[in-house]
């Protein structure tokens, strides 16, 4: 029996109060009385706007699922769609021109671009892996991966491998630094007189073109030189120097590494990534964040038979080419996202007897946990005494308005600066994509980061409009007129926002780990459209996404933009992507399956074991990063399929049958697996046939009901 604590009304799991109480009021100056009470106000003062908001998007998915079934058949008329979304105040106008005034962000939202992690805050390890993602070695990037075109061979180190990785990152250095009637392959020595480089090439000194990249060194106790740390676009690469390693050694130079500044920023993430159902999953959350910004957290993990600990990482001290000392980052920027105004969770029950919104908890307990960043110690996640908050899942202005209102209370109740909790915009939902100028709006004073988000974006798309006919299969998606318009008119609105030099702009998810090689084939599009980060799915997938921001200045694409003006035309993102096409039953079979594969793999993790997102194979055994975003799209496209008779419900379910076999054979080496395809009657299958089945009727077709409750039924029944 779960055991509460009456505080000011809230009956809070006694977990949590202990947690609060025991670790996060230690060391802060907010008393526990003035903390409860103020949250017990906080509660009941916002949780009927919340709820009102939420009530706000069902009468506008009723307006518009009537609209279509009028016009069933019918082609429609793009001005008629248009009038009547301005008639509901789905779309609302634009007002005059402005421009954010966000206060104090730090360097790496405001003026460095770079590589953005997404990482689970509930797994200590990965959290730790990501905020030292900071830097990271380009010769292992591109020896451990297939970056070069193909994968290494197991076993002990190759040495012909490793030479052509050495030439892949010199060949790179020649790119981004080149020097004067040299190549860096042909360095002999590189030595720091008088905090001046000095680069020696077949007995002649040599220079850089540009002089200005070069920014300071780092010597060793006995002043042998060790480092050399170059720039270009704002990005720091460190070139290491060591005669005595394996690889500095048959260098000519001494070159043994290449340390590339890579993830920028990093969000941890309390939303997508995550299984967090109730109080004792929460506090897990919240205890690794506040390890987090203690600077404290660490994890002990078993590694070739050894005991490792990881810690997050010091500053490093450099000298200036002025003969000044000063200290480089050593970690990511931290970010916190927060869950959307939707779900509500156990961990608190209000004086009526109703779960607490978890997006109101998130608020108060992440920003109170922040305090602890601002006290005086050697490691500090942000140096402007900032919060940054990324609020996921909003539909249009009155709900960014809304989360502008929780924080403003937020700073009061914890005695902040009016504006210190910065705002992290998701631009995912349909509402919010063709009213972006307004949602900017209406945090105009906090908004520090803007990004989209295509999978949860599809998935609105779908949910939105599925009364208007079938459409199109997942993998078409990208080619639509509505999708560019959605990319591009995140950028543009964002520059005419004035976002440049003060937030980021970013661009979504690198879904496919293992393949680096497509990655950099690839991703050099988000920088190339004026963003200022995208996120990658692993610290080596940041190391070598961040030599694409080496290869292009995000500021003066950004210029060019400014210039320009908008781009993605507002009809073009109004389009509903319906299918015309008549697809022969192998088609629909393949669609069919490849989506449900997919929902299987990523639900039966969730619900059986709490793992909120992970490398999940796809029907084509390729890992594919999964998740609820991934998941929603998955299922909102079968339950379309199946409320326009493209499938029908027995054939969902055999289907499904199939897929389980499928998903349990690719799960067979895990132990902690629990196969489906042995009882059909199990949580995790049934939770996932219900996703589709039930996807039409599920809020914006979001799968965090059916996902939290089955979990909660699991957990309830262990």
């Amino acid at each position: 029996m779960l055991e509460r604590i009456e505080k000011y009304g809230l009956k809070v799991d006694k977990k949590l109060v202990e947690f609060i109480e025991n670790e996060v009021l230690q060391g802060i100056d907010v008393s526990s009385e003035h903390l409860w009470k103020s949250f017990s106000e906080f509660l009941t003062a916002l949780s009927k706007k919340n709820k009102d908001l939420l009530e706000h998007r069902i009468v506008l998915k009723k307006q518009i699922d009537n609209w279509h079934l009028e016009r069933k058949g019918s082609e429609i008329d793009e001005n008629e769609y248009k009038s009547f979304l301005e008639s509901i105040n789905y779309l609302v106008p634009e007002g005059d021109p402005f421009k954010i005034d966000t206060p104090d962000t730090d360097k790496e939202i405001a003026h460095i671009c770079g590589p953005q992690l997404v990482v689970p805050i509930t797994n200590a390890r990965y959290a730790l892996n990501a905020a030292n993602a900071r830097w990271g070695s380009l010769y292992d990037a591109l020896y451990g991966t297939d970056a070069m075109g193909s994968l290494p061979d197991k076993g002990d180190y190759n040495h012909e491998r490793g030479s052509k990785v050495i030439n892949y990152a010199k060949l790179h250095l020649d790119k981004i630094f080149p020097l004067e009637e040299a190549n860096w392959a042909d360095i002999d020595k590189l030595e720091v007189n008088d905090n001046l480089l000095l680069i020696l090439s077949k007995g002649e000194e040599k220079t850089l073109v540009d002089s200005s990249a070069y920014v300071g060194y780092i010597k060793s106790s006995n002043d042998i030189l060790s480092e050399v740390i170059l720039e270009k676009n704002n990005l720091k690469v460190r070139i290491i120097i060591d005669y005595e390693d394996e690889i500095g050694s048959k260098d000519k130079a001494g070159i043994s590494d290449i340390y590339v500044e890579s993830a920028i920023s990093t969000i941890m993430d309390c939303e997508d990534s995550v299984a967090t159902v109730d109080g004792e999953d929460k506090v897990i959350a919240y205890r690794n964040w506040l390890g987090l910004m203690r600077g404290d957290l660490s994890a002990k993990f078993s590694k070739n038979d050894n005991i490792v600990e990881r810690k997050l990482r010091n500053d490093i001290e450099i000298v200036t080419k002025e003969g000044k000392k000063i200290k480089l980052k050593g970690r990511s920027l931290m970010l916190i996202r927060n869950v959307g105004h939707l779900m509500t969770n156990p961990a608190i029950l209000m004086s009526d007897g109703s779960e607490v919104y978890e997006g109101l908890m998130d608020a108060l307990i992440t920003s109170l946990i922040a305090l602890h960043d601002f006290k005086e110690k050697n490691i500090r996640n942000s140096t402007c005494n900032s919060i940054y908050i990324v609020k996921p899942k909003m539909h249009g202005p009155d709900e960014v308005m809304f989360a502008d209102e929780i924080f403003g209370k937020v700073e009061t109740i914890l005695n902040l600066p009016l504006n210190t909790i910065k705002i992290g915009i998701m631009d995912e939902e349909r509402r919010t994509s063709v009213n972006l100028f307004e949602c900017i709006r209406a945090a105009r004073s906090r908004v520090a980061f803007i990004n989209t988000g295509f999978l949860d974006r599809t998935g609105d798309e779908i949910h939105t409009s599925t009364e208007a006919g079938p459409f199109l299969k997942k993998g078409d998606m990208k080619a639509t007129k509505w999708i560019k318009s959605y990319e591009d008119r995140n950028v543009d609105i964002g520059l005419e926002c004035g976002l440049q030099g003060k937030a980021q702009i970013g661009k979504g998810m690198w879904a496919m780990p293992d393949l680096m090689k497509d990655m950099l084939d690839v991703k050099i599009g988000h920088v190339q459209a004026g963003a200022s980060c995208a996120w990658v799915p692993s610290p080596t997938a940041a190391t070598l996404h961040a030599l694409h921001y080496h290869e292009v200045s995000v500021k003066s694409v950004q210029d060019q933009l400014i210039l320009g003006g908008r781009r993605g035309k507002l009809d073009e993102l109004l389009t509903i992507p319906l299918s015309k096409e008549n697809w022969n039953q192998q088609d629909i079979t393949r669609e069919l399956e490849n989506n449900a594969q997919s929902i299987l793999g990523y639900v039966v993790r969730w619900v059986d074991q709490g793992v909120g997102c992970s490398k999940v194979p796809d029907i084509n055994d390729v890992g594919l990063m999964e998740d609820r975003a991934t998941c929603r799209i998955s299922s909102q496209i079968l339950a379309n399929w199946l409320k326009h008779n493209v499938i029908e419900e027995e054939q969902v379910k055999e289907v499904m049958k199939k897929m389980a076999l499928k998903v349990d054979n690719q799960n067979k080496n895990d132990d902690n697996y629990k196969p489906m395809s042995e009882n059909l009657e199990g949580v995790a299958f049934n939770a996932a046939l219900r996703l589709v089945l039930e996807g039409s009727t599920q809020p914006s077709g979001y799968t965090e009901p059916i996902l939290h409750e089955m979990r909660l039924k699991l957990k309830n029944e262990a």
